[in-house]
């Protein structure tokens, strides 16, 4: 029996008939666009939050719930300004034939930004349900998100690589 190959298989690029300094322009412009989408939910909810402070129920939060709050209010400023990262990034090292770094930096902080944006829906969670319905329930709230996020990113990966079945068992199974 063989062991599994730990790299996934490579998605076979020779079809797309590009050069190498392409395939990073394209990637480039596929993790721009993956920013813009994390960046919006995350723009958004952080602005809510930075709102809130100027309610008037802000003095009415317990001392779990200010400190929920503060750290919500911290973790969103920063998977935002996380998210900039990569435009900087590019602006710095723009014209100095560097794509591959940028390309590859970029990616490393796109997955940040989405630990980010998930700890940031997790703490929401657990900041809603704990001024409705109490500290017990907002921690499984929490939790659940967390946990159900985890699974999105996981479970896609579980099954991309599952060893595909072989010809005979496809037969088999017709």
């Amino acid at each position: 029996m063989t062991e599994p190959d730990p790299e996934p298989p490579q998605q076979d690029d020779s079809r797309r008939h590009e050069t190498e300094l392409e395939r990073y322009d394209r990637n480039w412009a596929e993790i721009l666009q993956e920013l813009r989408v994390t960046q919006m939910g995350t723009q958004i909810l952080t602005g809510f939050l930075l709102a809130a402070a100027f309610q008037a129920k802000i003095d009415e939060l317990t001392p779990f719930q200010q400190t929920t709050y503060l750290v919500l209010v911290v973790l969103g400023v920063t998977t935002t300004a996380l998210g900039l990262v990569p435009v900087s990034l590019h602006r710095t090292l723009f014209r100095h034939g560097m794509k591959k770094a940028v390309v590859d930096m970029g990616h490393r902080i796109l997955w940040l930004v989405m630990v980010g944006v998930g700890l940031m829906l997790s703490g929401t969670a657990i900041l809603i349900f704990d001024l409705v319905l109490g500290t017990p329930w907002s921690l499984v709230a929490g939790a659940y998100v967390l946990i159900a996020l985890v699974a999105f990113v996981l479970v896609p990966r579980a099954i991309y690589r599952r060893p595909e079945p072989d010809s005979q068992a496809r037969s088999d199974q017709a």
